[in-house]
């Protein structure tokens, strides 16, 4: 008997807050299908507010306050059996956030988890992230957010090590990302992958993601890193009006996409990845598997 039904994941992050709504089909001895209905992004930067001045805006609570009771509407509409809230870097570290988790939580009926790092690469790592990988190779899985960025390695198909740091987009912009950082970041991915001989990257975060739509590759092929170096050195070259101009980027994502191929390109030098695949999960995703799994066991 074919089992259809809808989950909802929120992803409030440092540099924008998602909801993701997915249709999960499956049936008895087979694997489940997802399929994305739909995708819905709000770009309120956390991270400003709390890198820079320690606690969540009055404004910023306004909208997201907005925001929640808007999806709380879609996941009605869409008849979504279960959804999970998310919160990353920015709202752990903000002084109001477990007020403001309570406050929106009253207003819009939402529940907020505020997660760690371990945790949020626990949840991106239970999404299909394996049917990127071969057990024959190596890979230094990096998914780069605004507060912070996850590093796993996987050998064999198994995650041998993982780390979360203080290095995110809207943090390198706002100068908040000191050099002790990416020297503790350097030594913690060398010292990680030392003893493999070839490692690939796996690249996840909307940055990557619109990288790799912008190289114009066919589903599945890798970036090599001579073009990730080129398209960065681009992006340098360009300004903020010109790159959302020129390349048709969001205002949004105009200014962290040269913060964030920094990091990709700064992992694959010290890890020696000559490519990146871009196999477009995330938190979201995960959140959804997980969701999944939860309510199919019940």
């Amino acid at each position: 008997m074919l089992s259809i039904k809808k989950y909802a994941a929120i992803d409030i992050g440092s540099n924008a807050i998602r909801l993701l709504i997915a249709t999960a089909i499956s049936s008895k001895g087979s694997q489940p299908k997802f399929k994305k209905t739909s995708l819905v992004r709000v770009p309120i930067r956390l991270g400003t507010d709390v890198f820079v001045g320690g606690k969540i805006s009055k404004e910023n609570y306004k909208r997201m306050k907005m925001a929640l009771k808007a999806f709380k509407k879609l996941m009605k509409v869409h008849q979504v059996e279960a959804y999970m809230a998310c919160a990353t870097s920015a709202m752990r570290e903000a002084e109001n956030g477990k007020k403001i988790a309570k406050k929106l939580k009253k207003k819009s009926g939402i529940t907020i988890k505020i997660i760690d790092g371990k945790e949020e690469a626990a949840i991106i790592a239970s999404t299909n992230i394996r049917d990127y990988i071969k057990n024959n190779k190596v890979y230094l899985y990096v998914d780069v957010g605004g507060g912070s960025t996850e590093f796993t390695v996987i050998a064999q198909g198994t995650k041998v090590a993982s780390q979360s740091f203080k290095l995110g987009t809207v943090r390198i912009l706002n100068g908040l990302v000191t050099e002790d950082v990416w020297n503790e970041v350097k030594k913690w991915i060398q010292e990680s992958t030392k003893s493999y001989e070839e490692v690939c990257l796996l690249g996840s975060g909307g940055n990557i993601n619109s990288t790799y739509k912008a190289s114009g590759k066919k589903i599945g092929e890798p970036l090599n890193y001579f073009y990730l170096v080129s398209y960065y050195k681009k992006i340098k070259s360009l300004s903020y009006e010109e790159r959302i101009e020129q390349l048709n980027m969001n205002p949004d994502r105009a200014d962290v996409i040269e913060p964030a191929l920094k990091i990709y390109l700064s992992a694959m030098k010290w890890s020696g990845a000559q490519d990146v695949f871009v196999p477009k999960i995330g938190l979201s995703d995960g959140i959804i598997r997980s969701l999944h799994q939860q309510n199919h066991l019940n």
